[in-house]
């Protein structure tokens, strides 16, 4: 038959997986049978009653089957669907009555199930909607913001919907008004005219206070609306911002503090008695000041005093009036003055707070009793006139630390220890005082230009002696003075020859002095002042034995006693037996070793010590630079790099420990484009000054030079100073850098080292920290040698060394 065919079709379009599976879970819905045909339709049918029989069967297999596709649909389809299997069953269902059994497969065929693609599909659809979706806070807060606002709208609109609700039941709208019913309230009505029992004003007035009701409703309703906006706009930064928590402040009992003293608010003496009001002020004596009261109350009693007293009759009392103003002026001239800087102030103005500040600014410190104050500039020294010219002539304009401090001391004919940096003026600051002291001395003549100098400056090394020289003679010859050099590398016969005619000063290195003490070509008969420069040098280089006997060849009878008259300048300025003064004693070093001090104490009486900063310190003006270099070629380029990085300007002094290396590091240099010049102690002491004055007049740009030159060479404007190989000890290390970043200028020192200059390593990582403007690298400050000061004691050999010892001496 047709119809088993239509119905195998249809059971093979239904048979996929996910429909069987979707019919499974569909919930079975009650089967409705159709009612028995009539016999009129039984022979229309052409058949007998089985056949129907079987055909109404065949009717409610389809009629199930449809029902189990409708529900099936709904639950993939959702609700879009359903109206249209309503409708398709309300069409199956007459077509069934009509028992047409063909239209029920078409049917089928026509709105047939779903594939799977579009199942797929819709489920897609399904999920992006229910997928959720990320919001930024923006985002977030414009969607809150979106419904506050159609909140706020729909208020709007109910609250104009409630005054126009309000409005109509005064004012309806077919056009009359509430107030004209008084048939109830205030009138009655007779036939058609309504006769009302209030008056007219009466009835004016209910009107204008309805129009001021509805205006003061349309005001509040405003406010309101901004209130609520406010409110939102609180809640909604709440919500996103967070609120502000104001905690309040718990006190705790235990910082609570009792206070005792009475205040002025707290006096009720004025409201017991009147009379309290004007209180009388005793009258002042004397000054007119009470103990006990601040100094502002005591002015502003004073004035009405002296107010008081100017009405007077009396004229003592008017002359007393005039001597208290003259008093307060005084006073208060002398308080302004107090928060003046000291550079400002007057020298009489100065005061111990003043001079105690001005010490710390220029970082002085001194020792000793009855020391003077420093200068504060050239005007205040108290040297001669002459003197004072030459020192605007040569062009110092202010005076340095060290000649702040020592000039006023020397000038008292005080012993002096002075410890400063190097490059801080320390020549000025003894060779000025000198020239002073030997001022009050009988000129030199006939009778006693053989009796030997008034003066000796001794030095450690020629080129120190010779640049002292040089700085003393820009004085010497506009006073008429005298001054010769003694040094190694000259003729005897040359220098004795410049001491036939008597000097007043004699600059020396002891060694060559000594000689020539020992070989009579000079005496110091007469010589009253004696000055050690770079002291503790002179005891390093082995000069001790040579200074105690050059000391000890002085007279004895200028010597100071060793008591408190040492300390007096009056009796010390007093000449001995009319021509001859006390002998003052000069020492200046960078730092101060047992041996200095032993000789100091020995030769020296009631000194005044003076330091200037830090005692072996670098001067704060040098950058001090430290580098590791592993091997020779590498330290040659990196010196290479630095002098051809413009970064510095001639001229540049290089330090190396060995004469060899000093003269092929010159060599190598001159082969790069560098006039280098080398300077140490095998060169004959013309080379040396050869070398020293080119450097200063421009003709050679590098010095490469030993520890000769690292003490008390002056070469102006020395921008970098490169330390090749590290000094053997710090105190060299000092005055190496302090060639550089002199007379105030700034300068850098940089430093090579190499894993054998460990120790040494501690040290210099405590130079390089006492700076201000240096900094120690980390890989030194973290370095093992650096952490602990190396033991200066020699380590214990072991048994194999002492096994194979060499003995000094011959072999027998």
């Amino acid at each position: 038959m047709n119809i088993n065919k239509d119905m195998n079709s249809l059971l093979e379009e239904e048979s996929s997986e996910r429909y069987v599976n979707n019919i499974d879970k569909a919930p079975s819905l009650p089967i409705i049978y159709p009612p028995p045909l009539p016999k009129e339709n039984l022979e229309l049918s052409g058949g007998s009653q089985n056949d129907i029989e079987v055909d109404r069967m065949k009717e409610s297999f389809y009629k199930k089957m449809i029902c189990t596709k409708t529900q099936t649909l709904g639950m993939f389809e959702g609700l879009g669907k359903s109206h249209e299997m309503e409708d398709v069953m309300k069409h199956n269902k007459n077509t069934l009555k009509e028992g047409s059994k063909g239209s029920i497969i078409s049917e089928l065929r026509k709105n047939g199930p779903l594939s799977i693609e579009e199942l797929l599909k819709k489920e897609k659809e399904l999920a992006s909607i229910n997928r959720p979706k990320f919001l930024t806070r923006k985002q977030r807060e414009e969607i809150a913001l979106e419904k506050r606002r159609l909140e706020v709208k729909k208020k709007r609109q109910y609250i104009d919907k409630m005054n126009s609700n309000l409005s109509t039941d005064f004012y309806p709208k077919d056009g009359t008004n509430v107030m004209s019913d008084r048939n109830e309230t205030n009138g009655y009505t007779n036939g058609t005219k309504t006769i009302y029992t209030e008056s007219k004003n009466m009835r004016k007035e209910m009107t204008k206070g309805y129009e001021s009701s509805k205006s003061s409703l349309k005001k509040n309703d405003e406010k309101f609306e901004l209130a609520v906006e406010e409110k939102e706009l609180e809640d909604i930064r709440k919500r996103y911002l967070g609120a502000t928590e104001n905690k309040k402040k718990r006190r705790r009992t235990a910082e609570r503090k009792f206070v005792f003293d009475w205040d002025n608010t707290e006096d009720t003496s004025i409201d017991v008695n009147p009379i309290y009001l004007n209180r009388h002020s005793a009258q002042f004596l004397g000054r007119g000041r009470l103990g006990g009261f601040d100094d502002k109350d005591n002015k502003d009693y004073t004035s009405s005093y002296i107010n008081v007293l100017s009405r007077s009759s009396n004229e003592e009392d008017r002359d007393r009036a005039k001597q208290l103003m003259e008093m307060e002026y005084k006073k208060s001239s002398r308080i302004s003055w107090d928060d003046v800087h000291w550079s400002e102030k007057p020298l009489e103005l100065m005061k111990e707070r003043d001079w105690r500040i001005f010490r710390e600014d220029f970082n002085i410190s001194s020792r000793g009793g009855s020391i003077p104050n420093p200068i504060r500039n050239w005007k205040e020294s108290g040297l001669p006139k002459v003197i004072l010219d030459i020192i605007k002539a040569v062009g110092y304009k202010e005076p340095s630390p060290i000649q702040r401090a020592a000039i006023p001391i020397g000038l008292q004919n005080r012993d002096i220890i002075g410890i400063a940096e190097t490059g801080s003026g320390k020549t000025a600051s003894f060779v000025l005082p000198m020239l002073v002291y030997i001022s009050t001395l009988p000129p030199l003549n006939e009778h006693n230009k053989n009796d030997g100098p008034y003066a000796i400056i001794l030095a450690p090394t020629r080129e120190l002696a010779q640049q002292i020289e040089t700085e003393t003679k820009k004085f010497c010859i506009s006073m008429g003075f005298v001054c010769v050099s003694i040094v190694g590398g000259h003729k005897i016969e040359e220098q004795a020859f410049n001491l036939r005619d008597g000097v007043h000063i004699v600059i020396a290195t002891p060694g060559r002095l000594l000689d020539c003490l020992e070989r009579r070509v000079l005496v110091l008969s007469q010589c009253a002042y004696v000055v050690l420069d770079e002291a503790d040098r002179m005891i390093d280089m082995g000069f001790e034995e040579a200074v105690n006997k050059l000391l000890d060849a002085l007279p004895v009878r200028n010597q100071k006693p060793n008591n408190d008259d040492a300390e007096n300048p009056a009796l010390m300025s007093k000449l001995i037996g009319g021509k001859v003064r006390f002998r003052q004693t000069v020492m200046f070093s960078a730092t101060m070793p047992p041996a200095v001090e032993k000789l100091a104490k020995k030769y020296l009486r009631r000194p005044a010590i003076v330091t200037i900063g830090n005692a072996g310190q670098a001067v704060d003006t040098v950058v001090q630079i430290v580098e590791m270099m592993n091997t020779e070629d590498k330290k040659k380029r990196r010196l290479e790099e630095l002098l051809n990085s413009n970064d510095y300007s001639p001229p540049v002094i290089i330090f190396i420990n060995q004469r060899r290396s000093c003269d092929a590091l010159a060599k190598s240099l001159t082969r790069i484009g560098w006039n280098a010049v080398a300077l140490h102690g095998g060169k004959s002491q013309e080379q040396r000054e050869s070398a020293l004055s080119q450097l200063r007049s421009g003709e050679a740009d590098c010095l490469v030079a030993t520890d000769l030159a690292g003490r008390g060479i002056d070469v102006a404007d020395v921008s970098l100073v490169v330390n090749y190989n590290m000094a053997k000890n710090i105190e060299d290390y000092t005055h190496r850098v302090g060639r550089t970043g002199r007379a105030g200028k700034s300068g850098t020192a940089i430093t090579f080292l190499t894993p054998e200059d460990t120790e040494i390593m501690y040290d210099l990582k405590q130079a390089i920290s006492k700076s201000s403007i240096s900094k120690v690298p980390d890989w030194l400050k973290m370095h093992e040698a650096a952490q602990r000061k190396p033991d200066k004691q020699p380590a214990k050999k072991t048994a194999d060394e002492l096994l194979f010892q060499v003995p000094h001496g011959r072999w027998y």
